[in-house]
């Protein structure tokens, strides 16, 4: 369900996510280059969006799967 929480979550999870992994992918690419903080900029740019979008979509299978592997976890 898309409620405030729901996307002041994904806005906040995507940002540090996407930020976390461009910074990792950008500087295994192209090292500590003189331009590193436009390109990571840039590739940031196009990840916040997407990461956003997937976190509002596989949040609730996500939660469900998790439930589900959990509840079997403490059953045995």
């Amino acid at each position: 369900m898309m409620t405030i929480p729901n996307i002041i979550f994904a806005l906040v999870m995507g940002c540090v996510m996407s930020l976390s992994i461009t910074l990792a992918t950008t500087f295994v690419r192209i090292g500590a280059a003189e331009n590193f903080f436009w390109v990571w900029l840039e590739v940031w740019s196009v990840a916040y969006p997407v990461a956003i979008v997937c976190i509002l979509i596989y949040r609730p299978m996500a939660s469900k799967i998790t439930a589900i592997l959990v509840e079997r976890w403490l059953r045995k």
